[in-house]
């Protein structure tokens, strides 16, 4: 497949995979300031202005902007993470331009209307204060921030102190440091030629802010080991562990995709079969990776009663830890399949060819074929999963406990504390 990966003089970089036989287009605007550019005792602002940046142009109110997108029938959201901030969307080829406009005039011109800015200030608290409600998802939060630190680790809600500090202005002020041409990563796809693309971007984005690339450097993760328990009543004791793990770059990641698919792939990974099935031990189990530029962090997830939740936490790393000395070749079979099915499926659609172009651009700096995508997965052995597991232990680990009853003692490194206060 061919792409097309260039700058523009106005400092944006973007991305296309022109897809000649689709019926639609799909873009994605990755501006790269996240939770993580806010000021400290401003926790949740970037979110903020995600929510709110739509609501009113110079040139238009909230409404007529809706109006105008919905008149070319465009389908698009919003959405904030640790590192950047997406905008993507769905639209006729023939409205391509068009849509292009509406969202470089937001970018460009927004006006944070204050009775808007209110009632989305009202509606993050409202979501901070139903997480508490939410097991999964705070411990989930909990771990996220020992796993990263303060800084890569922020939740993008924020907290409840910093969101009282946050005012209109603030909107404002992080627009105009953070939100210009030389912050931001377009990827493209579907029936659109390369040149009309490259027209469209540089008419609707020249100008916009200094012509100098920002914002590709990592963020430091600042990794705490250690075992911590948040008390709180609840039926179901949640169980977070991570470590250190590798980059989407590495020439070992493929290693480690498998050795996750192994472990848990869909009901025939070992954690679904051993831990749920076998001993009736959890409610909800996985493991998973996530990889934040420049690094990479394994995470092992399980809901289970608090009488149970010692057992259930040394039998999650006894599955680890076996793997190297028993994976078979059917499960790393059945594993590469899992993964090849679900990267080739992902990508029949023309909004997933956007997102996985998008996603190169960020972590690699370049598109990457299918073929490479495919070929990586399928040149992994058992050896090689092997040697993965031997060459990356998981010590140093992070553990947090949710719930009522605390580990009864950590296995391995880590000193195991509680919190302060409930959660």
């Amino acid at each position: 497949m061919d792409f097309v990966h260039e700058s523009l003089p106005c400092g944006l970089e973007y991305g296309v995979t022109p897809l000649p036989h689709r019926h639609v287009v799909a873009f994605q605007i990755r501006v790269l300031a996240g939770a993580s550019v806010e000021p400290i005792e401003k926790l949740g602002l970037a979110r903020l202005v995600t929510e709110t940046i739509d609501k009113g142009t110079e040139k238009r109110t909230g409404r007529e902007l809706s109006d105008a997108f919905d008149a070319i029938g465009a389908g698009r959201r919003g959405s904030t993470g640790r590192e950047s901030t997406t905008f993507t969307c769905t639209v006729l080829p023939e409205h391509f331009e068009e849509a292009m406009a509406l969202h470089a005039e937001f970018l460009r011109t927004p006006t944070f209307p204050q009775d808007v800015f209110e009632v989305n200030l009202q509606l993050a608290s409202q979501e901070l204060l139903a997480l508490e409600d939410d097991a999964h998802g705070l411990a989930d939060k909990l771990l996220g921030q020992k796993a990263y630190g303060p800084v890569l680790g922020r939740h993008p809600l924020g907290e409840a102190e910093t969101l009282e500090r946050i005012t209109r202005d603030d909107l404002e002020s992080h627009c105009r440091s953070c939100f210009h041409a030389g912050r931001m990563v377009i990827a493209v796809a579907g029936a659109v030629e390369p040149d009309r693309v490259a027209d469209t971007l540089g008419r609707y984005f020249d100008g916009f802010g200094p012509a100098v690339q920002d914002g590709r450097s990592p963020f430091l993760v600042e990794f705490s080991a250690g075992t911590t328990h948040y008390p709180k009543e609840l039926e179901q004791e949640q169980i977070g562990i991570c470590w250190p793990a590798l980059d989407a770059t590495h020439d070992d990641f493929s290693a480690q995709q498998v050795m996750l698919g192994v472990l848990s792939g869909g009901m025939s990974g070992r954690l679904f079969t051993e831990i749920r099935e076998k001993q009736g031990l959890v409610y909800w189990v996985n493991a998973w990776h996530e990889t934040p530029r420049g690094s990479g962090m394994i995470f092992l997830g399980a809901s289970t009663t608090p009488q149970r939740c010692d057992q259930t936490y040394a039998t999650l790393l006894r599955e680890v830890d076996r793997l190297a000395e028993d994976i078979e070749q059917d499960e790393l079979d059945r594993a590469v399949t899992g993964i090849v099915a679900g990267l080739e499926t992902r990508g029949d659609s023309t909004r997933a060819r956007c997102g996985e172009l998008g996603s190169d651009l960020f972590f690699f700096g370049r598109p990457r074929s299918d073929e490479e995508r495919v070929a990586r997965v399928q040149a992994v052995t058992v050896e090689d999963v092997r040697r993965y597991l031997t060459t990356y232990p998981r010590d140093p680990r992070c553990v947090v406990t949710l719930g009522p009853r605390a580990l009864a003692g950590e296995i391995g490194e880590g000193d195991c504390c509680v919190a302060d206060k409930k959660v």
